[in-house]
Parts: C-alpha cells; sequence; structure tokens
C-alpha cells in the first residue's frame, strides 16, 4: 500500500487529492490560518511520499537546501519587494487624495450620463495600485456622490467600480496573487501585465460595463441614508495635479514593458539593453515611482519625515500576512515538484486530453469557491499547477496566459466566505440576497470572460 502510495502514478494522484482536501478543511471548517494549513498539510504530503527528513527541513547543522526553506525563500526573494513597494506607492496615492483627483476628473470629463463608466474607469486606474478594499474605501464616497446626482441606483455606479479593482487586484502587477503566480510559473512580469490587461479589460467592459448596466437597471438601490455626503472632493484643499498622478501610475508600468520588450527587440550586450534591463526590473521601476511620490506627493505637499515613516509602516503591517501565504503556498508547491506529483498530474492531463490551462482554471475556481481568498486561490493552484509546466517547453506568452487563467478562477462566485463579498455588501448598503444577485454573478461574469480570453489567446499564440 506504501509503494504504490508513493511510486505509482495512481497513488501520487491520490495523495494529491487527499491533500488538498485536507487542506481545504483546515482552512474552511477548522478556520486555521491558510499560512499554517499550507505548512502543515506540505509536510504531512512530503512524509507520506517518503521524502527523507533531512530533504524536507534539513538538519541541526544546515538548512538552507531543504524544501522548506528553499520552497518560502525562493518565492519571497522574487515578489517580497514588489508587493512591499506597491504597497507603498498605492498608500502614497491614497493619503494624497490622488484617487480622489483621478476619479473626479473622470466624472467631469464623462458627464453625469456616462458616470457609471468613468467608475469603472476610475477602478481600473486606480486598482493598479491599491488593493481591493483599499480602492473601496477611498472612492466609495464619490459613488455615493455621483449615484445622488444621478438618482439611479447605487448599482450603475459601484458595480462598474468594484469590477474595475477587482479585475486589477487579480490579473496585474504589483498585487500579490499575479506576482506570486509569475514567480512560481517563472514569467517575467512585463509579460502578465500585457496578458493581463489583454484579458482584463475585455473581462470588465462585459462584466463593469455590459452587465452591470443591465443589472442596475432592473434592481434598485438607494445610496444609503447613512453614507449620503454633501461634497465628494472634500478630501484636500490643494489636491495634486491629474497629470501628476496619472504618471506616477503609469510610469513603473511602462518602465517594466520597456525592460521585457527591450531584452527581445535590442542587441544582447548593448549599453541600451543593459540600461532598460535594470530601470524595467519591478523592484527597480517601483522604488523610483515609490521615492518620486514620496518626493511629488509627500514632502513637497508639507508631509513630514515623521509622517512619511509613520504611513510606511501603517501601509505595510498587513503585508505580512500576504507574504506567509505566499511562502506557504510555494513551499507546498515545491512538496508537489519533489514527490513526483507534479509528474503524475501532467500524465494524467495528457491523457485525459484535458489542456493544461483548463485544469488550472477548474482547480482555481475550486479553491476559489471552497475558502474565499483569490490570493490564496492562485498561490496554491499556481504550486500545484506549476511541476506540470515544467514538462511542457510553455513561452513565455503562453505562461502568461496560464497566469491570467488562474487568476481569472480565483475571482469567480465570490461568496459568504469571502471578505470583499461583506465588503461589497455592507459599504454599499446592499441586501445578502441582491449582493449575491449582482456582485456574485458579476465576479462570476468577470472570471469566465477572462479565462475565455485567456483560451482564446493560447490557441493562437
Amino acid at each position: 500500500m506504501v509503494d504504490w502510495l508513493q511510486h505509482s502514478t495512481g497513488g501520487l494522484l491520490t495523495l494529491a487529492a487527499v491533500s488538498i482536501a485536507a487542506l481545504l478543511l483546515l482552512i474552511i471548517r477548522l478556520r486555521m490560518e491558510p499560512f499554517i494549513a499550507l505548512i502543515v498539510i506540505g509536510l504531512l504530503t512530503a512524509l507520506a511520499a517518503g521524502l527523507p527528513v533531512e530533504s524536507i527541513v534539513g538538519s541541526a547543522q544546515k538548512a538552507s537546501g531543504s524544501l522548506l526553506e528553499e520552497g518560502f525563500g525562493g518565492i519571497l526573494g522574487h515578489i517580497a519587494a514588489i508587493i512591499g513597494l506597491g504597497t507603498l506607492l498605492g498608500a502614497m496615492l491614497e493619503k494624497s487624495g490622488g484617487a480622489q483627483v483621478l476619479t473626479s476628473a473622470l466624472l467631469r470629463a464623462f458627464g453625469q450620463r456616462r458616470a457609471p463608466l468613468a467608475m469603472g474607469i476610475a477602478g481600473l486606474i486606480f486598482g493598479i495600485p491599491v488593493f481591493f478594499d483599499i480602492g473601496i474605501f477611498v472612492l466609495a464616497p464619490l459613488v455615493y456622490v455621483a449615484a445622488r446626482q444621478g438618482g439611479r441606483s447605487m448599482l450603475l455606479y459601484c458595480l462598474p467600480l468594484v469590477a474595475g479593482l477587482s479585475v486589477t487586484h487579480a490579473f496585474l502587477p504589483p498585487h500579490p496573487g499575479p506576482v506570486a503566480a509569475a514567480g512560481l510559473l517563472e514569467v517575467d512580469l512585463g509579460w502578465i501585465i500585457l496578458m493581463g490587461a489583454a484579458c482584463g479589460i475585455p473581462a470588465w467592459f462585459v462584466g463593469g460595463v455590459l452587465f452591470s448596466s443591465w443589472i442596475g437597471n432592473r434592481i434598485d438601490v438607494p445610496v444609503p441614508q447613512e453614507m449620503l455626503v454633501t461634497d465628494g472632493e472634500q478630501a484636500d484643499e490643494n489636491p495634486p495635479s491629474l497629470g501628476l498622478v496619472s504618471a506616477i501610475i503609469a510610469v513603473p508600468l511602462v518602465l517594466i514593458l520597456a525592460g521585457t520588450f527591450g531584452s527581445i527587440w535590442l542587441p544582447d550586450g548593448s549599453r541600451l539593453a543593459g540600461v532598460a534591463a535594470f530601470a524595467g526590473t519591478p523592484a527597480v521601476a517601483l522604488t523610483g515611482a515609490v521615492l518620486a511620490a514620496f518626493w511629488l506627493l509627500g514632502r513637497r505637499r508639507g508631509m513630514t519625515a515623521v509622517q512619511l515613516s509613520e504611513l510606511s509602516a501603517t501601509a505595510l503591517r498587513p503585508v505580512a500576512m500576504i507574504l506567509l501565504v505566499v511562502g506557504a503556498g510555494a513551499f507546498f508547491g515545491a512538496v508537489l515538484s519533489a514527490t513526483g506529483i507534479g509528474t503524475a498530474v501532467a500524465g494524467s492531463l495528457d491523457s485525459a486530453g484535458l489542456p493544461v490551462i483548463l485544469a488550472a482554471y477548474v482547480i482555481s475556481c475550486g479553491m476559489r469557491i471552497a475558502q474565499g481568498s483569490a490570493t490564496v486561490a492562485i498561490v496554491t493552484t499556481s504550486g500545484i499547477i506549476a511541476p506540470t509546466v515544467v514538462q511542457l517547453g510553455y513561452t513565455q506568452p503562453q505562461l502568461a496566459l496560464l497566469v491570467v487563467a488562474i487568476s481569472a478562477g480565483s475571482i469567480i462566485a465570490s461568496h459568504v466566505n469571502d471578505g470583499g463579498f461583506w465588503i461589497v455588501s455592507r459599504y454599499f448598503g446592499i441586501s445578502v440576497a441582491d449582493t449575491l444577485r449582482t456582485w456574485t454573478v458579476l465576479e462570476t461574469v468577470l472570471s469566465l470572460t477572462g479565462f475565455g480570453v485567456s483560451a482564446a489567446l493560447m490557441a493562437v499564440i
């Protein structure tokens, strides 16, 4: 029995299924923190597969070559700086009033009749540097103003906004899910940005514009009385300019893309290629953007060094748990690779004729529906699928599309086990039943459309 479990394809697949089921049991039923659950299941899976203890955790004299340390260290060395810098950039834009500047400018440009579209574009743009929940907290007052002035259902204004925030959170760096998946599958972030935008924007249009308009005209949700405000631009008497805010958001993305495609188009070893590679390194590009934001949005507008330090400390506090989850997920993936489970999965998918991109999407959907967190779904699915992908010889664009498919699965069917469900429901005064009919369906539309575009592109690239 033990030999069958550790060395046969059927046994390894059974071990994988039991491991994933046990992981979900710990997270969902026992309410264990995901990063602890991932470590526990990773260790138990490695022991059950017969891996030597020294290869799993090392020895008292040396642990540096162990699966535990290499699993954590390999991914965190790649993503920790990116996630931390992205968080600081978003915090600076939020604190300075940049979000209100951007959204107010869009509302003026589009006019009251197209205010829902303006809110959706604001979600797309401002969602790049900030986390999903922060984007709602900052931009919700402007949604209340637009909905009050328009005299129409709140859904017509809030759903496009949250669709934009959700798409960028799932599909684009520097958000932790796509960054972690890029590290696990060894994809350049420039390709993630390109393919994430290519799939995410159509998904946002179908879900955030078409579906939101359709459902918003059928369900009337008034602006919550306690949320009514008198002025949508009350945040700062001297806000930053729209051009400055737009440039600070755009510059790191442009530099990362330049670094990615400079390595393809510029001669190897040339000085220009070296400059593009250095400036386009995600950590370097984001460091420059953060320093520019600290100076242009902070010190030059009256913030002291102490205030900037306090802002940084507050912004970085939630990042610790994200990094722990990502590191533990990478360890679990390393265990699956070392045990041979990845090879068994690859062979089974090949014999069943199931495309890897579809399998990755289905696994991610299952993880999302079962435990609620998009980041946990992306990290866990990437760890499960990474050993399989290594053997397939995918190009960078194909790997990026695979990441997009995993990301698309991670946002499907948001329901009561997802914190985002309750934020949307409570912040916009939507009943639980209507949140299920609107937000849950919207997330599913975004997921299916994003996956459909990624699968179509995978077929032709």
